[in-house]
């Protein structure tokens, strides 16, 4: 069976299903779909195996994601890997606060992003896989370039900027600090919070540092013995937290254009998606 190609490209399968969905189980689930398609086809009529196997995993990918975010509570955010600070990487370029970056784009600005930017992929390549043509997949793939690039700390200074006024928001969200989460959020800050109906979470994106902050302020978790871990890769700042040793939430924050405040913060809370972290 190892020179069957599904099994040959079966790691690349689930690394582009994961980065769509956003869920290890979706994404195997996706994949096991994609398996059944390949051995439901004449294999002699198949010119390129990993472009045909790319093509059917991506579209089903797609597919599936419309379907989970229909029947979603609240707003959809990407799963943390089993080690929320170091793992998150299905592909290189792909960090766990990029992939929530990438869920304010279109499913199709997404797909091409992902399929060019981290899988390398060529524009025609992706063309035929998206069902759409090149130019059309270079315009896709040219403004989710320009939507993670705006959000991506680009240089060490930034990073360590971005990293420090990162700090001081989580230190006020954490100790309840109206005044303290004032002077990082930007006037037009938006939140996203995935609760997935399972805890405790705005259902809806919450805009405005006065919201945000009273917000923040009211579900922060006194009383608990807070551990925070933050990301040392490429992408937003990012924060896992553990609370009495059990997980809690990660964030993701998002700096504004002048980069000395809070443009976005997104936060995962569904207990489903941070059962997989470990201390």
């Amino acid at each position: 069976m190892t020179g069957d190609p599904f099994h040959t490209h079966r790691n690349l399968l689930f690394s582009i299903a994961f980065d769509i969905l956003g869920s290890a189980g979706d994404a195997e689930d996706v994949v096991q779909e994609t398996w059944l398609r390949w051995h439901g086809v004449d294999h002699a009529r198949v010119d390129n195996p990993r472009a045909y196997l790319v093509r059917v995993v991506t579209r089903l990918a797609l597919d599936e994601r419309d379907r989970l975010h229909h029947e979603y509570v609240g707003p959809w955010l990407p799963e943390p890997g089993p080690d929320p600070v170091e793992d998150v990487a299905r592909a290189q370029e792909v960090t766990y606060g990029l992939m929530v970056v990438l869920e304010t784009l279109s499913p199709l600005e997404r797909a091409a992003f992902i399929l060019y930017e981290a899988f390398g992929f060529r524009h025609a390549e992706v063309a035929r896989i998206l069902g759409r043509s090149p130019a059309a997949v270079r315009q896709l793939v040219h403004r989710a370039r320009e939507h993670v690039e705006a959000r991506r700390p680009r240089f060490p200074e930034e990073r360590a900027a971005a990293q420090a006024v990162a700090e001081r928001f989580l230190d006020a969200a954490l100790g309840g600090s109206i005044a303290g989460l004032m002077e990082v959020l930007a006037p037009d800050v938006t939140l996203r919070t995935d609760g997935g109906g399972r805890v405790k979470a705005a259902l809806r994106p919450v805009t405005g540092s006065d919201r945000v902050s009273r917000l923040l302020a009211a579900v922060a978790p006194v009383g608990l013995e807070t551990t925070v871990y933050w990301s040392a890769q490429d992408g937003p700042p990012t924060a896992a937290l553990f609370s009495d040793g059990l997980p809690y939430a990660v964030l993701v924050v998002v700096m504004a254009e002048d980069r000395n405040r809070i443009s976005e913060v997104y936060g995962i809370l569904n207990p489903d998606k941070l059962a997989r972290l470990a201390l």
